[in-house]
């Protein structure tokens, strides 16, 4: 198993999950292309997002990776007015993390989280282990009691 600062985290609290590896498409960094090469469904696999309010600041929204996030959803449930992505070059200095490889465990600073409800119908869901190609699969109630998460409606409906 790849030791990362995310496996270390929850191994040393207890936490239950196996990790999955897959080889990474530098042209193709989407949670969709990690899904298919880890051949699971799209709806298994989770991306984090880290988004910036005028009032609160930071917050992190963690989505089914063929989903977009709704801003105004998102907004609503940090108690937002508004809302919006941090840019990419941001990233790494905001939560630890580069593109591909952000994960809601483990970020420099404990943000707000919250995670889409549809991960409340799924038996096991896949986040980044903090490193591109590398994921780490568990249930997703233990990763909301974990990093602190609330579960909130925060994904556009579909057209």
């Amino acid at each position: 198993m790849i030791k990362t600062n995310v496996t270390r985290l929850l191994t040393a609290s207890k936490i239950e999950f196996e990790t999955k590896e897959y080889e990474v498409d530098e042209s193709d960094l989407s949670g969709v292309h990690a899904a298919a090469a880890m051949g699971v469904d799209c709806a298994d696999v989770y991306k984090t997002l880290v988004l910036h309010g005028e009032r609160h600041g930071y917050f992190v929204c963690v989505i089914p990776v063929a989903d977009e996030v709704d801003l105004k959803k998102a907004a609503v449930a940090e108690g937002e007015k508004k809302c919006e992505l941090i840019p990419m070059k941001d990233l790494l200095a905001v939560t630890g993390y580069i593109r591909g490889g952000c994960s809601p465990v483990g970020m420099k600073k404990k943000f707000p989280t919250f995670i889409d409800v549809k991960c409340l119908m799924r038996e096991k869901i896949a986040v980044s282990a903090g490193q591109r190609g590398v994921q780490i699969v568990l249930a997703p109630a233990a990763l909301i009691n974990f990093v602190g998460a609330k579960s909130a409606d925060i994904t556009r409906d579909a057209q």
